[in-house]
């Protein structure tokens, strides 16, 4: 898996070198006697939730990674949903993506499970397929971007249950750089090899154009336009539910600074959340090696952002804080907060997180039990307990999107709360 520092600064990496290609989408696991059945948490808000996948091309752009093809993007909208409404519960995963997940799980990188030890296929979200949107004022819009090489479909705990409160969440995967993107029909496209500073860069560059795209998109279906490509009926009451005079963006890792750099560029988007992601394409790591701060973290903003760090380890063992005070493991986060000009906080779950305890992993992992390793399961998720780390994270992502997109103090930043003794206020 590398180092924590390595994680941290590459991104959600379910993926990370894990090599996308010959039979990686196509070849079906063997299936482990006893699987282990997934269930999803609860939701901690006041609606009942809706969901639906769009499948979005863009005619005027060509593809960066394929540039003989037209920009090509999946998309999940989950949304609050009448509370009447009574529909299937969503798969977590499709079947093309269950096996992609199960083969990078199964990997020595992550649990070393044999493959095939979950079961994938009666593995359900909390939202429901295609029911009516809640009644209602339109409600603010939540953008959502993954971690580099992260699918969309692994960040479900903390995507539903901000429709639970009262957000419509449009979290995408970028395509040919998540590691799969399965479009209707079953049809799934892997992810193209490539590292360094340029090819940092040009996936920022696309996640940033994918998310304005993506607003552009949305605002169609305000004014009564399917933008679907297949023509798939929306679910009834959408285009009313969304109000896009109210717009946030966060993301784990990368995705996290995509939500900044997005700002950056589109003042559509009112607030941002990084969820212990560098703000670089080069990160000066190890020492002497060039850094590349992003526009984000040299302008600032003149809007609200909130930083969410874990904790780690480096590759010598020695314990590791990702906050904005720690300019030796990340100075893109000193130099962000020396330049932002918004409103700014800089939290840090402590207590023994992980990069991926911002991820379903840590929802996943302890359903497995004894099948984990103790050690493997410790450098997926830490030693935290995983239930107050969600509960943390859920809270302290739904108080800031209150806070700056309703106008709703919950004072839950006002300082430390005896809720989440996990959670540090770092300033």
């Amino acid at each position: 898996m590398g180092s924590r520092h390595t994680r941290v600064m590459r991104g959600s990496a379910l993926i990370a070198g894990l090599a996308l290609a010959g039979g990686l989408a196509t070849a079906a696991p063997a299936v482990a006697a006893d699987q282990a059945k997934l269930t999803a948490p609860a939701l901690t808000g006041h609606h009942e939730v809706g969901t639906t996948d769009l499948h979005l091309v863009d005619p005027s752009r060509p593809d960066p990674w394929k540039p003989e093809r037209r920009r090509e993007l999946m998309v999940t909208v989950t949304y609050p949903a009448d509370r009447f409404a009574d529909g299937p519960r969503a798969p977590w995963f499709t079947p093309g993506m269950s096996s992609v997940i199960d083969q990078v799980l199964a990997s020595e990188d992550y649990l070393g499970l044999p493959a095939g030890s979950i079961d994938w296929a009666s593995a359900k979200r909390r939202a429901e397929i295609g029911v009516p949107a809640a009644h209602g004022a339109p409600k603010p819009v939540a953008l959502f971007s993954p971690g580099f090489g992260g699918p969309r479909e692994t960040y479900t705990a903390i995507v539903d249950d901000l429709a639970s409160r009262g957000y419509v969440v449009v979290s995408l995967s970028h395509t040919y750089e998540s590691a799969a993107v399965e479009f209707p029909g079953g049809r799934l496209e892997t992810a193209v090899s490539g590292e360094g500073p340029d090819f940092m860069k040009k996936a920022l560059d696309a996640r940033v154009a994918d998310s304005r795209f993506v607003l552009d998109q949305l605002a169609k279906i305000t004014r009564g336009q399917n933008p679907d490509a297949e023509n798939r009926p929306l679910p009834r009451g959408l285009g009313w539910s969304l109000d896009l005079s109210r717009v946030g963006a966060y993301g784990h890792s990368y995705g996290g600074f995509t939500a900044g750099e997005t700002m950056v560029h589109d003042r559509r988007v009112d607030a941002g959340i990084n969820l212990d992601g560098a703000m670089a394409t080069a990160f000066g790591y190890p020492p002497g090696s060039a850094y590349v701060p992003g526009e984000v973290t040299k302008r600032g903003l003149d809007r609200p952002f909130l930083l969410m760090g874990a904790e780690g380890v480096d590759e010598n063992g020695k314990p590791l804080e990702h906050t904005h005070r720690q300019p030796d493991f990340d100075r893109s986060w000193a130099d962000f907060w020396a330049n932002q000009r918004g409103w700014k906080r800089d939290l840090l779950l402590r207590g023994g997180s992980t990069h991926m305890a911002y991820s379903d992993l840590q929802v996943v992992v302890p359903q497995l039990g004894s099948r984990v390793a103790p050690e493997k399961r410790e450098a997926v998720i830490g030693t935290i307990d995983p239930r107050r780390s969600l509960a943390a994270q859920r809270d302290y992502i739904g108080a800031f999107f209150d806070l700056h997109l309703k106008g709703r103090d919950r004072h839950l930043f006002d300082g430390e709360s005896p809720r989440h003794p996990n959670i540090d206020f770092i300033e």
